[in-house]
């Protein structure tokens, strides 16, 4: 098939270039001419693991390609995706100037059937909202001549898995108010295999909102049970593996730590909450979710702090930036949080992240990025654990004790075994653990 990606960020590349790999003609389309530029050069702008290999491949094989010209890529695609960005406006709602502006581009530029797809995530009703806007600004002499559906097909790409993700899903979602939409967007997916569950496109909107917000709901619980186990002596890690075993409710995502992060969560949190109080009713139970995730970071300033005294001049090393291991993002990174409130207090900041670097030279002045973890712990009072990339499991304790200016771990991932950490000689401080020394 001939496909339109129109945004080219994590979901728009990678959905463009899998979309590829299955066969069709895709071409990524995206007004930002620097960044169109350096795909074509196959410079890839963002982490994730496998993803360049299949740009590679696809552009090589000419399925797929980049244009900054939007209007000629909309021109010669029977499906458009629209990919674009939807940031948090501060009353929580999505900002959907780039939909609304998208919308009226494909309007302008109709030139034959197009199923025009959601591929960002976007509040319900917003496909309403794109079909009357696409019917609005499409010129007279066009509207009795080209018909055009729209659809929603929201993504469940995790970041660091995206490809994986991508190519063997779960579940694949489609909302659609025709048979034509229909029927071009399951033989459009049929490769994958996998349950497609087809709706109408309101139900499918919710779909994504509400799976999001049941993962954050399930995060943040885990988060509060670990307050009550550091009060009661429990190990939160012992704890979240005797609720896993049950089918019900299943191990994932009862992971204790810092809180959740990156571009999905706490956006899509917001924009659900505000979606729910436009229909007249109170998510007081997403709320929580997100009042506990935010007093995770404090909880992670406050342990340092009763395990260093004063922050002031005292030397913190911090091994993770990204919100998640395997991805460069930090949108919304816990560990970006967490260090302001450390500086705010007057400490002395170093850090490292294994793909982040170049980014955070951006958003952490003041802070020292070091090229690995020893010369982040070196001389440092205390090592923090901000995201639990799997190198940061595999150190050599015996060599980290002897460079540390004081032997202390604060793990704000659980990532190590307090046992083994207080046996080679350093004073661990996890989450929802309460053996420390």
């Amino acid at each position: 098939m001939n496909i339109t990606i129109i945004g080219t960020g994590y979901v728009g590349l990678v959905t463009g270039a899998c979309l590829a790999d299955l066969g069709n003609k895709v071409t990524c389309a995206d007004n930002d001419k620097t960044k169109i530029a350096a795909l074509k050069k196959m410079i890839i702008p963002i982490y994730e693991p496998g993803l360049e290999d299949v740009v590679r491949r696809n552009a090589r094989e000419k399925r797929l390609n980049f244009t900054s010209d939007v209007k000629e890529a909309i021109k010669k695609a029977e499906i458009i995706f629209i990919a674009v960005g939807t940031p948090s406006l501060d009353n929580g709602e999505a900002d959907l100037t780039g939909v609304e502006n998208v919308a009226k581009t494909i309007a302008q530029n109709m030139n034959g059937y197009k199923l025009i797809v959601e591929k960002s995530t976007v509040p319900v009703e917003t496909g309403s909202w794109v079909e009357h806007t696409i019917r609005v600004n499409l010129p007279k002499s066009k509207k009795a001549k080209f018909k055009f559906d729209v659809a929603s097909n929201p993504e469940f790409l995790r970041e660091g898995q995206a490809i994986n993700d991508f190519m063997n899903p779960d579940r694949i979602v489609i909302g659609v108010e025709s048979e034509t939409a229909k029927n071009l967007l399951l033989e459009l997916y049929r490769p994958l295999n996998t349950t497609i569950i087809v709706t109408d496109i309101k139900s499918a909107e919710i779909i994504k909102h509400a799976s999001n917000s049941f993962l954050a709901v399930k995060i943040s619980f885990i988060n509060a049970i670990s307050r009550v186990c550091e009060s009661t002596g429990a190990d939160v890690v012992k704890v979240a593996e005797g609720m896993g075993l049950d089918k019900r409710i299943g191990r994932a995502f009862l992971d204790a730590g810092i809180g959740y992060g990156g571009s999905c969560f706490p956006k899509d949190l917001d924009a659900f909450i505000t979606i729910a109080k436009k229909n007249g009713y109170d998510f007081q139970l997403l709320k929580a979710t997100r009042d506990v995730n935010d007093s995770q970071k404090k909880l992670l300033v406050k342990k340092i702090k009763d395990a260093l005294w004063l922050l002031k001049d005292k030397q913190i090393g911090v091994l993770g930036l990204s919100f998640k291991p395997n991805t460069d993002d930090l949108r919304s990174a816990p560990a970006i949080e967490i260090i302001k409130q450390l500086q705010a207090e007057g400490a002395k900041i170093k850090a490292f992240d294994p793909q982040s670097m170049d980014k955070a030279k951006n958003i952490l002045p003041g802070v020292k990025l070091c090229k690995d973890v020893y010369e982040t712990a070196r001389n440092s009072d205390c090592l923090v654990i901000a995201t639990e990339w799997n190198e940061f499991k595999k150190l050599d304790l015996r060599a980290l004790k002897k460079i540390m200016l004081q032997p202390i771990i604060v793990d704000g991932r659980n990532i190590y075994d307090p046992k083994e950490m207080l046996n080679s000689g350093f004073r661990y401080i996890g989450i929802g653990r309460t053996l420390e020394k």
